[in-house]
């Protein structure tokens, strides 16, 4: 049974549709990334998942259980199964790394916090920020918000972790400290959602991918067949545009 499946998803802004009918289905331990131009509903999906827009269509099951977005005790459940980390860091910055990082697990779900500063020095000293434990975003760079940004969605213990353009804000040298981290969180079995333009992380750390297009899912495959011989035109037409570049 997949861990996650979407199956006749549509949503829309508005009047406008923004997904159309997408059918994705994900294993437990699965890297799925999705590719596609700027507007093609990528990092829509994701907000969709997260229930930040909820879809006017289809369904999305979590370990075989259809959620319903309507339900404000279903949705509360996702979000304790499921995390997402965007290209804004969003940190608090009144807060120290380790507030951040341990604000949610105390104050949403409760639990107790001696259990949670230890799970989440854990989670920083994972990411390499194990040094930081007590600075405030202003004194960190882009690379290193975003690393604390990710333990924070860790620290809630999801199923599923989704990561939207985690390296779109950075500068360049900056990006490889985050992808080191998803790196390591790949090589430890979590299953991931990343939206991403840098393709040679994409083509390196995926079990599938999915490129869309115009709110479409165009084509479905492993790195090597979408970046090396893609079926559908669509796909060779923006594969061949990103590989000249």
């Amino acid at each position: 049974m997949p861990q996650l499946e979407i199956v006749d998803l549509k949503a829309n802004y508005g009047a406008h549709t923004v997904l159309e009918r997408i059918n994705l289905s994900v294993e437990k331990g699965e890297i799925v990334s999705l590719i596609g131009p700027s507007g093609s509903g990528k990092s829509t999906l994701l907000r969709v998942l997260m229930g930040l827009l909820p879809p006017i269509e289809g369904q999305v099951r979590i370990d075989g259980q259809a959620l319903d977005y309507n339900d404000r005790e279903q949705l509360r459940r996702l979000r304790s199964q499921m995390a997402i980390v965007f290209q804004q860091y969003n940190l608090f910055q009144n807060m120290t790394v380790l507030d951040n990082v341990t604000v949610a697990p105390i104050k949403v779900k409760g639990r107790p916090r001696k259990q949670v500063e230890d799970y989440a020095t854990q989670l920083l000293e994972k990411v390499g920020m194990g040094a930081k434990l007590n600075a405030y975003p202003d004194q960190l760079s882009g690379g290193q918000q975003q690393r604390v940004a990710i333990a924070r969605a860790l620290a809630l213990q999801p199923g599923i972790l989704l990561l939207d353009e985690v390296t779109a804000a950075l500068d360049p040298e900056l990006v490889n400290e985050v992808l080191d981290t998803v790196r390591l969180l790949a090589a430890e079995g979590m299953t991931m959602f990343i939206v991403s333009h840098e393709m040679g992380f994409v083509r390196e750390v995926s079990s599938k991918v999915v490129f869309m297009a115009d709110g479409h899912v165009i084509e479905i495959g492993e790195p090597r067949q979408i970046f090396d011989e893609p079926r559908e035109a669509r796909t060779r037409e923006f594969v061949g545009k990103i590989l000249r570049h």
